[in-house]
Parts: structure tokens; C-alpha cells; sequence
């Protein structure tokens, strides 16, 4: 098999330089981010709109976490109560 380049690293040149553009194109498109304008925030606060949309469901996870862990509290933070966090 020949080799169409003279260099090893010519050959992977192409692959580098589609990765980095590809790269640098989905970055760009993270940058364009708007912070929410307050007449929209009234929209985000409902309560349909939080990630535990169902508090029965939340609780029920909420049981079985203090079952197995023995302790109550703190759900926003990580740790295990070790002290290794």
C-alpha cells in the first residue's frame, strides 16, 4: 500500500483539521446564550417547570434515599456524610 504523503503526519492533518473546526463550531453556537428577560422568568418559576415536576414522586424518592442512607437533609449537596466530599 503507498502512501499519497511523504510524512506520517500529513496523513492525519485533514482528520485534525476537520476535528478542530468541528470543534470550534459547536463552541461558537454555545456562546450565542441569552440570560432569560424578567417577563420571561415568570414562566420558568412554575411549578410544572422544575425537574421534580411530581411531589409525591420526589418524596417517595426522597423515603427510599433516607431508608438506605440513614440520615435526612442536605439533597442539594453531594457527600455521604463521610467527610470525604
Amino acid at each position: 500500500m503507498v502512501s499519497t504523503f511523504r510524512h506520517p503526519q500529513a496523513a492525519r492533518r485533514p482528520a485534525i483539521v476537520f476535528s478542530t473546526c468541528l470543534a470550534a463550531l459547536l463552541l461558537g453556537g454555545c456562546s450565542s446564550f441569552q440570560p432569560p428577560q424578567p417577563w420571561e422568568k415568570g414562566t420558568l418559576a412554575r411549578k410544572d417547570m422544575t425537574f421534580e415536576a411530581d411531589p409525591l414522586d420526589q418524596r417517595f424518592v426522597q423515603h427510599i434515599y433516607f431508608s438506605k442512607e440513614a440520615a435526612s437533609g442536605g439533597y442539594g449537596v453531594g457527600g455521604g456524610g463521610c467527610g470525604c466530599n
